[in-house]
């Protein structure tokens, strides 16, 4: 097997700033990139090729116009299975089945899930505040309410895997918000809407409602609502690039968590950290195939070393081959000068990941700004975020962690903010309220108060 041809960058001969650019527009979903067999598929469907936004945007206004039928048709030509309205949603017989079917440890294992996921997204739930304001004499009430989101769409992968623990990383923040209702799409493969794990781990969470929907027919039907799936009033999960440009363009019908891409990595290290742990979580990301992992240290030795423990790891691995791949594509071992400009290169990369491994990584931690997760020290990688923790796993990427968070059970609430003037208070503002009215020319502003204090 040839070597790992991974790029290798030496910040003391040159710039990454170019790099790390190309790398972003990568790993962005900017939609405007299909592979051959993909424009293939394409022309057999349309008649033409398309773009995946166009693709995209075809698919949506279809389902939206035609509802079910189109969804049922595209599920036919891209997925290859032929359904029904009656079959495109999971049964309660059938999820009771898989629950059956797996095992106790398997069980054990969602639920201890559950309730390290629950304990922390119930910590970070808002509490409804109360402002009391004096008003000469007067008492102004003013009051922030939080409630859930009555229905709540999950879209969960099942192309190349089976993702249980993507319905535990979106559902429970969901129910611990308090959502009532909850309607999950999953391609109808082995590894989606058939999946026993998958399915099991629904039933466990008290999820009834489970389509056998993938692709960007799944986004539109949760987004429009067609028979036999309700709208639902927010979208959330990863996806392929598909799922993701749907998302992006329900939005505003809907609203949506992010626009996802590709899994990645950034490691910071130091002299303290081992090769081999480095090479294995670059390897944990880029086995998501694609899936972006880059080294960033200062300590010059431990390039080699890890590109070496990287060669010798790929062979052992069953998605090997995969990782392999990502990494020659997007992945890089970059020397920088100090802990400074390691520091301002993963600010500028914004990854979805970001993991300190050093001895004293709070150091580090200060001097970073922009990381959609953080994994602080030697023995916590990515994959106790990815599964038990308590935060969830959907977390920006492609850059957005500049401005985007992770899903958490925030997310779910819809707030309202309440005032509450008796006339007197009123009297006492509204000179206020009048003279900017006067100022914006929006005198229907100022007449509003009047009316009341004649």
């Amino acid at each position: 097997m040839p070597s790992l041809s991974i790029t290798t960058i030496d910040c003391r001969q040159g710039d990454a700033t170019q790099l790390f650019r190309e790398l972003r527009d990568k790993l962005s979903p900017r939609g405007d990139v299909v592979s051959e067999a993909g424009r293939q598929r394409t022309i057999e469907l349309f008649g033409e090729a398309l773009s995946p936004r166009e693709v995209v945007c075809r698919i949506c206004a279809d389902v939206r116009e035609r509802g079910m039928d189109a969804v049922l048709h595209y599920t036919s030509k891209l997925d290859r299975r032929d359904l029904t309205p009656a079959t495109v949603r999971v049964t309660q017989a059938e999820l009771d089945a898989a629950s059956e079917k797996v095992s106790p440890e398997f069980l054990n294992t969602i639920g201890q899930i559950r309730q390290n996921v629950a304990e922390f997204q119930r910590a970070i739930l808002p509490k409804d505040a109360r402002v009391v304001r004096r008003i000469g004499a007067e008492i102004v009430e003013l009051r922030q309410r939080y409630l859930p989101m009555k229905r709540v769409g999950i879209c969960v992968p099942g192309g190349a895997a089976a993702y249980p623990s993507t319905v535990l990383m979106t559902a429970v923040p969901a129910l611990t918000a308090g959502v009532k209702e909850i309607a999950i799409v999953v391609p109808p493969t082995d590894f989606g809407g058939y999946n026993v794990d998958m399915l099991a781990t629904c039933n466990e969470l008290g999820i009834k409602e489970v389509y056998r929907v993938g692709g960007a027919q799944a986004v539109a039907a949760l987004a429009y609502g067609v028979e036999g799936i309700p709208r639902v009033d927010k979208i959330v999960g990863p996806g392929n690039l598909f799922v993701a440009l749907a998302k992006q363009h329900v939005f505003g019908d809907v609203d949506i968590d992010s626009i996802a891409g590709p899994s990645e990595v950034i490691v910071l290290a130091d002299n303290t950290a081992r090769a081999d742990f480095v090479a294995a979580d670059l390897i944990s990301q880029a086995e998501h195939s694609p899936g972006s992992g880059v080294l960033i240290t200062w300590h010059e030795p431990l390039i080699a070393a890890v590109q070496q423990s990287l060669e010798k790891q790929l062979a052992q691995l069953q998605r090997g081959d995969l990782a392999r791949q990502s990494l020659e594509d997007y992945g890089a071992l970059i020397l920088a000068r100090d802990e400074a400009e390691a520091a301002a290169l993963t600010d500028m990369l914004a990854p979805e990941h970001l993991h300190i491994s050093m001895d004293f990584p709070e150091r580090m931690l200060s001097q970073i700004q922009n990381a959609g997760a953080i994994f602080l020290g030697h023995f916590t990688p990515v994959a106790l975020g990815d599964y038990i923790a308590g935060p969830s796993h959907v977390l920006p990427t492609g850059g957005t962690a500049r401005f985007a968070n992770g899903l958490a059970s925030t997310d779910f609430l819809k707030r309202s903010s309440i005032i509450q003037y008796n006339a007197s208070a009123l009297r006492a503002d509204a000179d206020h309220v009048r003279l900017m009215a006067e100022k914006e020319g929006l005198t229907a502003h100022s007449a509003s108060v009047d009316i009341r204090l004649k």
